[in-house]
């Protein structure tokens, strides 16, 4: 059914050029292209085509939707998840309060290790049901596409549990979704003096069933002091790129872990994170075709210092915002706040925010072709919201909910 939104105040993130971008990098993040008083034509999978209201086609549609003054930009992409996992962590939250630090909780069995006790002992229908309802309140807050990984099994049955409820995500969203394998998320406590024994058992077990079932599209680790080392992180992308893998690296959240470097070296589709940064891990990045993907939810949620997008933007980095959406370090996956704690915290531009939130989050996830911007042939996935100024009153109004409904193609 091909359907006319009309009388659309601002019509955000366009790309009027058919040979589409794939990113944007550095300067160009500033410039957010939009039609005033527009118009958008769609059959409901894919956006046909959009003008202004001066030029409002004659040629035949099914029906028409008077948005009256409403505006529409692209759906959200939300690049860094954790979605699955079986219960909350609020006393750990509770703990923070009273001073322990996150290092604290993880050298302690909480932590990732704490939701890893509670997913094994949960069976998929749980999982499932559970992360549904989380990925559904995402929708609502115009999330039009995600990333979840698998990590809180940390063995072999577990972790090809979670991959598996994934994969059955996959299949009933309704939305684009990309399977993360992460069983380098921590080691297991019988594992803490013997690395490579665990190493060994995601080589050698998970990763060969993985690709087995085709459970995974990327391959996750968590580069990092305490967890996994640099020349291990680079032992599991040499293992996984047997396998089709590519890699997507947690990286520098706690300190300068090497995981940077090693995911620029491995062709890491993208660095997650990125809290503690130096001048030569900004240079790494400036040289590569690697996102740097920010997660500015979980600094705010655990009090840290912020990831330094200003010095990534002008050292012409793409970076992505993504929520981290998990039960420890960032229990939310609204995208809409991002954008204010990327302008206020992060000195990110409005402008450079939404597209860190669209074009770039789905660059991350490898679905430029089809998401992150208003184009012809793109997917017709989209935020409407309420009456807004203007771009800038999206991170501005941090406290309304501006949306007033999200379309999905279907």
């Amino acid at each position: 059914m091909l359907t006319l939104y009309s009388n659309i105040k601002h019509l955000i993130g366009i790309e009027e050029d058919a040979a589409q971008k794939k990113i944007v990098k550095g300067a160009e993040m500033k410039v957010l292209p939009m039609i005033e008083e527009a118009w958008l034509l769609t059959d409901g999978q894919f956006i046909l085509d959009f003008g202004s209201m001066e030029n409002l086609p004659d040629k035949p549609y099914d029906r028409e939707e008077n948005l009256r003054g409403a505006s529409v930009l692209p759906v959200w992409v939300d690049s860094h998840t954790h979605l699955v996992f079986a219960h909350s962590r609020e006393q750990e939250f509770v703990d923070r309060i009273h001073g322990l630090s996150y290092e604290e909780i993880a050298q302690r069995g909480g932590g990732i290790l704490n939701s890893a006790r509670k997913l094994n002992e949960a069976d998929e229908g749980f999982l499932y049901d559970q992360a549904m309802a989380r990925l559904e309140e995402g929708e609502n807050l115009g999330t039009g596409a995600i990333e979840i990984k698998s990590g809180y099994g940390l063995n072999t049955q577990a972790e090809i549990k979670m991959l598996r409820v994934i994969r059955r995500i996959k299949e009933t969203a309704g939305i684009p979704v990309k399977a993360t394998f992460l069983g380098a998320h921590a080691y297991p406590l019988k594992f803490r003096e013997n690395h490579q024994a665990y190493l060994d058992i995601i080589i050698q077990e998970m990763l060969p069933q993985i690709a087995d079932e085709g459970l995974a599209d990327y391959m996750d680790v968590f580069c990092e002091k305490g967890f996994f080392s640099a020349e291990e992180t680079a032992q599991l992308l040499e293992a996984s790129s047997k396998y089709g893998l590519k890699p997507k690296i947690h990286a520098n959240q706690l300190y300068n872990s090497g995981g940077v470097q090693v995911g620029v070296k491995y062709d890491a589709i993208s660095v997650d994170h990125l809290e503690t940064m130096d001048d030569e891990e900004v240079a790494c990045l400036q040289h590569s075709d690697t996102i740097a993907t920010l997660l500015p939810g979980a600094a705010f949620f655990l009090a840290m210092h912020y990831q330094p997008a200003r010095k990534l933007i002008d050292a012409g980095v793409a970076v992505a915002l993504a929520s981290d959406y998990n039960p420890g370090s960032c229990p939310g996956g609204n995208m809409n706040f991002l954008l204010t704690l990327a302008c206020t915290q992060m000195r990110m531009t409005p402008e450079e925010a939404i597209n860190a939130c669209t074009l770039n989050g789905a660059a991350a996830l490898e679905l430029s072709h089809q998401m992150g911007s208003i184009a012809r042939g793109k997917k017709a996935s989209f935020i409407i919201t309420k009456p807004i100024s203007g771009p800038a009153y999206l991170p501005y109004a941090f406290g309304a909910n501006l949306i007033e409904r999200v379309v999905f193609a279907r």
